[in-house]
């Protein structure tokens, strides 16, 4: 299928970009990478009147790591951010995840921020600001503003970033210490969209027992969710953790739905199984940080 028509516009700066969005209403639409906007506009699950093309815009194609944590520029591609040995280092769970986004070719293109501004619950950044706390900017003709990960879904494909707005970049706080990070997902193809995944995120005590143990799924939900698992492992060294409970108190608080790739039942089999080896997994490397 091809698009419906539309106009095209590729701002020199930020301003002249929220002014052409401002022109144009809500029919206008920011173009990044484009590999989560194009099969919308080819299938017409969208069609703007205007596309809006960012590229041209300076300053937005940054990665800055620091103690606090990570903030990833709206026109970072995945293939740059999987390839920052600096990112990695402060926020491993950032190279995890996006190594299992797609193939190469779309890693090349897409934007990290472009993918969360989407909300498209398979997507796999969406899980990873969720489970890190973290938060996007947003310019508006206004000024610009933070929004936390829990105020940006609100359902797929939908956010609350409305009206002339661009999101310029997105923060990902960092690791904290004695923590590990894993990242899994089932698909049926290599590259396919997953039909789960799960990104955790385990810290010990002091005396390197599990301390808290979390976790955020995609494909499982219609927004973000993260999900508590601390009392099923908490007070246990690691080697002693009961990780495969874990994955049974998951598959309770998950409500997955039924679709032609997977059945509600195989979805909810794929949370306990990928909760309990990735959990193991971050576990582990807590473990070896903590040392």
């Amino acid at each position: 299928m091809k698009p419906a028509p539309f106009s095209y516009a590729d701002p020199d700066s930020l301003d002249e970009a929220l002014a052409v969005l401002s022109a144009e209403g809500e029919g206008a639409k920011v173009l990044a990478g484009g590999q989560s906007l194009l099969p919308l506009l080819n299938m017409r699950l969208a069609a703007p009147t205007t596309l809006v093309d960012i590229n041209r815009v300076p300053g937005l194609d940054q990665i800055e790591a620091g103690g606090s944590g990570v903030r990833v520029g709206a026109l970072v591609r995945h293939a740059a951010l999987l390839r920052s040995a600096e990112a990695s280092a402060v926020q491993p769970l950032l190279a995890r995840a996006t190594a299992n986004v797609a193939h190469p070719a779309i890693r090349n293109r897409g934007t990290t921020v472009g993918s969360i501004a989407h909300a498209d619950p398979s997507g796999e950044m969406t899980a990873v600001l969720a489970l890190t706390g973290g938060s996007v900017t947003v310019a508006t003709p206004d000024g610009t503003s933070s929004v936390d990960w829990a105020d940006l879904f609100l359902g797929p494909l939908e956010t609350s970033v409305h009206g002339p707005a661009v999101v310029t970049s997105a923060f990902f706080p960092a690791l904290a210490p004695r923590s590990g990070t894993a990242f899994a997902e089932v698909a049926r193809r290599k590259g396919d969209y997953a039909v789960c995944g799960a990104g955790v995120m385990v810290t010990l005590d002091e005396d390197r027992r599990v301390a808290s143990a979390r976790v955020a799924y995609i494909s499982v939900g219609l927004v973000p969710e993260v999900h508590d698992l601390t009392d099923a492992v908490v007070g246990r060294p690691v080697d002693a953790a009961d990780w495969a409970a874990a994955g049974v108190m998951a598959q309770g608080l998950v409500d997955p739905d039924g679709d032609l790739h997977a059945s509600a039942d195989y979805r909810r089999l794929l949370v306990g199984a990928l909760t309990a080896r990735t959990l193991a997994s971050a576990a582990a490397e807590a473990q070896e940080r903590s040392a």
